[in-house]
């Protein structure tokens, strides 16, 4: 094989991210490998079949991941989820202002008459309270959207 086809295979490793690279010309072979450094994590993409390359991304040494793993979380029965659903027709706001927190978020424990959103009707803001104590499971709906009388805009374990 000619060494500038080697060079050319060479950089064609690198510039794909492909981890080896394996060519048969006749009776010859050449297999270029290159090693994954170890503090890199390694994603499959989604090709099909075990030819799909494989996309590296570096890893920074000083990440702790034992903090996500200490976190125990309640399971949620999802049988046993409330829909909290729009009382009004009008525009679904999730703060007070554009700039502001939002009222609540995902995961968020709440109590009966916490405010959950803001529904503007005719120009009028309505300040929607809960109706019920719990925990945020999902917020269905985009700031700013609007939403029908009796469309889901929470759920609630």
């Amino acid at each position: 094989m000619d060494i500038k086809k080697i060079k050319s295979l060479a950089a064609l490793l690198d510039e794909s991210g492909l981890s080896a690279v394996e060519v048969k010309e006749g009776d010859s072979t050449i297999r270029l490998e290159r090693t994954i450094p170890s503090n890199t994590v390694v994603h499959q993409t989604h090709g099909y079949g075990p030819t799909a390359p494989l996309l590296s991304y570096p890893v920074s040494a000083d990440v702790d991941f034992s903090a996500t793993q200490d976190k125990k979380e309640e399971p949620i029965n999802f049988n046993n989820l409330h829909e909290f659903k729009a009382p009004i027709i009008g525009v679904y706001y999730e703060s007070p202002t554009p700039d502001s927190k939002a009222f609540v978020s995902k995961g968020d424990k709440i109590k009966k008459g916490d405010i959950l959103c803001i529904i503007e009707a005719m120009k009028v803001l309505n300040e929607i309270p809960a109706d019920r104590d719990g925990t945020i499971v999902d917020i269905c709906m985009d700031n700013g959207a609007v939403v029908e009388y009796g469309q889901v805009l929470f759920k609630i374990s």
